[in-house]
């Protein structure tokens, strides 16, 4: 197999969440993480400016991890109409960026990963964030649940895309 680093991102237009895996060996594939984390954007700023920002940080996270694929939560319908919205237009931005860097991304419904890493459809954050926690072999959970979620969607991309 080789090796293969997959960035997965849980989209957000105040955070976005970002993990990054590199898969390597054969039969079994060893998983190590190569880095996670949570991109805030500056309140005080208008949106243009904060996906601006969005753009630049993500730009820099690829640039760093070279991931041959990238992996990203697909979009389900928030009560909140305004929240549905300003995160649309941040994976708009997440989405482009990540197409001008691999060509192709990939997406999965939030109850795909919820089974993927939990086992269940229906876990809540703070399975999903355990689950992660022992897939890792981490000595303790990831401290944003959005870079825990973007680990989680890099597992199910690494799980489901064999």
């Amino acid at each position: 197999m080789g090796e293969h680093v997959i960035l997965g991102i849980d989209p957000g237009y105040a955070r976005m969440g970002w993990g990054v895996l590199k898969l390597s060996g054969g039969t079994p594939v060893t998983v190590e993480c190569l880095g996670f984390g949570c991109v805030e954007t500056p309140k005080e700023e208008e949106m243009g400016t904060r996906l601006a920002y969005l753009n630049d940080a993500l730009a820099q996270i690829i640039t760093h991890y070279q991931p041959n694929d990238i992996a990203i939560e697909e979009l389900f319908f928030a009560k909140n109409q305004k929240t549905a919205m300003q995160v649309a237009h941040a994976r708009g931005v997440i989405m482009m960026r990540a197409s001008m860097h691999s060509g192709r991304i990939f997406e999965y419904r939030p109850n795909v990963i919820k089974k993927a890493v939990a086992f269940d459809m229906k876990a809540d954050k703070k399975q999903v964030m355990a689950a992660v926690t022992q897939i890792l072999k981490f000595e303790r959970a990831p401290k944003l649940d959005d870079a825990a979620d973007a680990l989680a969607i890099a597992i199910t991309h690494a799980t489901v895309a064999k």
